[in-house]
């Protein structure tokens, strides 16, 4: 713990990041003063009315290679002069794990410096960049990335992740005295609760989240349309995907048997898990710890999830959730069969709610850092 407070570094910030970024802020506020250096954070985000924010400028970043290259050295220049500025003791870089400059000037000007990945970076870049370019170079680039960001690992005071098995999919050592490997966020357990007994729930299961390639859409689709018909297929989200959906399950959806709710402003998300006996989520190892799953645990719905990354930390087979061997409609579909039949599930949802409550509450969060900084004060 400390009193000279925390500064906050993220690279530039979509909806998902911006959410993860403010429940961070929250539990380092119970800390110590915080401020937050940033870029692209959006207009209307509740983070500027709470927070001192530092925000810079990514105009112009374009398609090009080099100039986007050239753009990323001059934003991290930047992020070094403005810390330079701050007061803070601690520098906590969430997701800009490959920001290379300012962790070696943050060290260099005697800043503790935490590093705390929110996913697999480079395989991220790697996919996006795949659509852009050839596979080789894709790679290539991908890798320089991997190797700045590990270079950020080894200059790092510490690394935090989400989970231990997060950890070691980012090839560190999870009882590293130099790795905190139980950082997770925290589920607002008062707005994140089951209003609706589980037991009185309907057959509904879904999926919440972007409607993209990414997730899977195009195998849960085939899923949708192969359920029992008592069994309703809910999509709770928008994407590139969605008029390929209403297309490709436009009998399902005028039968009743699929529901695309749209996009939904994440205080009705509650009110969607839970509805549900059970949340799908095809996860890519590029996601740490995707939130809607510790948001679905805490609405009392189980899980069924690939295990990657941190997600068999929570989704603890047969006790919270069913692992997702394999993304092939056919298998999904005979295991979502299995599990809404399995006399299991009304136990299985009491244990996410108290798993959540236990672990991952904001109280139990605020913990976790306070042991973090206990031990970079030792």
């Amino acid at each position: 713990m400390t009193d000279r407070g925390f500064c906050v570094v993220t690279h530039p910030l979509s909806a998902a990041g911006e959410n993860a970024t403010r429940t961070l802020l929250n539990i380092l506020a119970e800390l110590g003063p915080v401020s937050l250096i940033t870029a692209d954070l959006p207009g209307d985000s509740t983070i500027r009315e709470d927070r001192e924010i530092v925000e810079l400028t990514q105009e112009g970043t374009g398609d090009s290679v080099p100039v986007a290259a050239m753009r990323f050295i001059l934003n991290q220049l930047r992020m070094c002069a403005a810390i330079w500025r701050r007061p803070e003791e601690t520098i906590l870089f969430f997701g800009a794990t490959a920001y290379l400059l300012p962790i070696l000037f943050s060290r260099l000007i005697g800043k503790t410096v935490v590093v705390e990945p929110r996913g697999d970076v480079p395989l991220t870049l790697r996919l996006t960049w795949e659509r852009r370019m050839l596979d080789a170079f894709a790679a290539a680039l991908a890798g320089c990335v991997r190797l700045l960001e590990r270079i950020g690992f080894l200059t790092a005071h510490t690394v935090v992740t989400y989970t231990p098995n997060m950890a070691r999919e980012l090839g560190l050592d999870p009882d590293s005295p130099r790795v905190y490997a139980r950082g997770a966020r925290y589920v607002d357990t008062k707005a994140f609760r089951p209003v609706i007994p589980f037991e009185e729930r309907d057959p509904v299961v879904g999926f919440v989240g972007r409607l993209d390639e990414e997730k899977g859409i195009r195998e849960l689709a085939a899923v949708a349309s192969r359920l029992p018909d008592e069994v309703t297929f809910r999509f709770v989200g928008d994407g590139p995907l969605r008029e390929w959906l209403e297309s490709e399950l436009s009998e399902e959806i005028e039968d009743g048997k699929v529901e695309l709710a749209g996009w939904v402003n994440h205080d009705d998300v509650p009110a969607e898990l839970t509805r549900m006996k059970l949340l799908v989520m095809p996860s890519q190892p590029t996601e740490g710890l995707p939130t809607t799953i510790l948001e679905a645990m805490a609405c009392g719905t189980p899980v069924y999830a690939t295990p990657v990354s941190g997600i068999p930390d929570v989704v603890l087979g047969e006790k919270t959730g069913f692992s997702m061997n394999e993304v092939d409609h056919e298998e999904m579909t005979r295991r979502i069969g299995s599990a809404l039949k399995s006399g299991e599930l009304n136990e299985m949802s009491r244990r996410c709610r108290e798993l959540i409550e236990t672990e991952y509450s904001f109280d139990a969060a605020v913990r976790r850092y306070q042991r973090l900084f206990k031990k970079e004060s030792s």
